[in-house]
């Protein structure tokens, strides 16, 4: 199976899956859910990040996303192109999960979205290292 991933997170979670006794199977992207985007009143194609199937015949279908993207964006004081940009992109990925969630459920299966708490806590991802310092360059 050749597997592409987008991120190092999604690269913890498809080693976690083939090392889980849990998990019977596993694919990458192979679930694609239509969904409804309110910004330019269409619709789209989601790929989900993940569909796991465990030993217990649960199936999984995982977004794996920052916790930062899972919030509204903090508002700056003015409409920043930025502001905006994340604004948009929190309402793309809540019009996505809502169909994911709504196409799981048709199923019997589960939506699921893995933020890096998440991936801490299941032990997939290694806990966040604390930010060093600043380097300052010694007086002589």
């Amino acid at each position: 199976m050749n597997v592409i991933y987008r991120s190092m997170w999604e690269r913890h979670c498809f080693k976690w899956c083939d090392e889980s006794t849990d998990v019977v199977e596993w694919s990458s992207e192979e679930v694609v859910v239509p969904y409804f985007y309110e910004v330019d009143k269409k619709y789209h194609r989601y790929f989900i990040d993940l569909k796991i199937k465990l030993k217990s015949g649960k199936i999984l279908l995982i977004e794996i996303k920052p916790d930062v993207q899972t919030k509204p964006p903090k508002y700056p004081g003015r409409k920043t192109k930025k502001y905006i940009s994340e604004g948009m992109a929190y309402v793309k990925n809540q019009n996505k999960w809502k169909a994911a969630n709504s196409f799981a459920k048709d199923r019997g299966w589960e939506f699921q979205i893995w933020t890096e708490h998440t991936l801490e806590k299941m032990g997939i991802k290694p806990k966040s290292l604390k930010k060093l310092p600043p380097y300052k360059k010694k007086k002589k």
